[in-house]
């Protein structure tokens, strides 16, 4: 199988491309922008493969989009071109609304005609995987409850607007034009390679340089924590296996809150990393700071579907996936001082 990856130099993307290189047989064609946050450095152990072909090219430019289909002839695609980060389309929404949007209505078009063009049992076999957030559903306020495939959507930022908005776009597509669809509905990854914008390494990079560590409001915000590279074998699994037309909720079974996710990052550095010059823990340097606006209180994910349909489980606990993460990122402050290119200083964006 050709497997079509848009936004594969991102930081999930690249997780998943470096998942079918490395652990599969299936070819890679990686369409990205290549926008502040994808970075081909992400695919440097893979990009020499001869079943990895790598497209510059922005999703919302249809010529483009057309000539590489025709090039390739793709026989699925998984949809993760985005731009993602929720501070960020507080600042500027037009960004969220033009690529997550346009992007994803340019995608389905251009692979609905590029479709119309093969057999009749290419045409069959074809699958369109979108891979979006739990952001769609907005907020729970009941602790005992969780988001399942039928939660109705609820968005509270211009970011998980925009994927509400691409997720309807892709179902009608599905129902209208009979595109063999799947949705996949995801919580917070973290990992290698993510981003410096991110809570995670965020934290990590200010605290091994004794900056401060924001936390928003109190921190008791909940989130359902997924390790990127499960969620990679997750998405393979639902391309290859899943049902067409069907949604699955990818979650990592692991509910904390910020302000605990930030102490235990503090806690693992004190093994594993040397203090800055004057300081005596890691956890005094933790300032809260402004709410930003509209931030939903807690997520949380019911993965049984996968589970049960497609038996898929994550592999990582929350204490193993975070001790690789920090780990990693020790190991790699090259690649966190090369994808910092002056664009962004992890200042703090979207306070409204």
């Amino acid at each position: 199988m050709k497997i079509l990856v848009t936004g594969g130099a991102g930081f999930i993307g690249s997780a998943v491309v470096r998942h079918l290189i490395n652990d599969t047989k299936d070819s890679v064609v990686n369409v990205d922008k290549l926008t502040y946050a994808g970075n081909l450095d992400n695919l440097s152990e893979i990009s020499q493969s001869k079943r990895y072909q790598f497209e510059q090219v922005d999703i919302c430019d249809k010529v483009e989009l057309e000539r590489v289909f025709n090039t390739h002839h793709p026989d699925a695609v998984m949809h993760l071109a985005a731009e993602s980060h929720v501070d960020r389309s507080i600042e500027g929404p037009s960004a969220f609304i033009e690529t997550n949007i346009i992007g994803t209505y340019s995608l389905l078009e251009v692979c609905r005609a590029y479709l119309q063009e093969q057999p009749e049992e290419k045409q069959k076999a074809f699958r369109f995987h979108h891979v979006s957030t739990d952001e769609v559903y907005g907020d729970l306020e009941d602790l005992e409850e969780l988001f399942t495939e039928s939660t109705s959507y609820a968005p509270s930022s211009p970011y998980s607007a925009s994927k509400a908005s691409s997720d309807h776009l892709v179902r009608a597509w599905g129902r209208t034009y009979g595109l063999s669809i799947i949705i996949t509905n995801c919580s917070n990854n973290y990992g290698p390679y993510h981003f410096p914008e991110k809570l995670i390494p965020l934290i990590i990079l200010n605290a091994i340089e004794g900056k401060k560590l924001p936390v928003y409001g109190k921190g008791n915000q909940i989130r359902d924590w997924l390790f990127v590279e499960d969620h990679a074998r997750a998405l393979y699994r639902v391309i290859k296996t899943g049902i067409v037309g069907e949604t699955y909720n990818i979650g990592g079974h692991n509910e904390k809150q910020n302000i605990e996710v930030v102490k235990t990052i503090c806690k693992l550095l004190e093994e594993l990393a040397p203090k800055p010059k004057g300081l005596e823990r890691f956890e005094d340097l933790i300032v809260h700071v402004q709410d930003r606006p509209g931030h939903d209180l807690r997520y949380a994910i019911d993965a049984s579907k996968i589970y049960k349909e497609l038996g898929w489980k994550p592999e990582e606990t929350f204490e193993s996936g975070i001790r690789k993460t920090v780990s990693w990122f020790l190991q790699n402050l090259d690649w966190c001082c090369r994808v910092q290119d002056g664009t962004y200083q992890r200042e703090r964006l979207g306070a409204g």
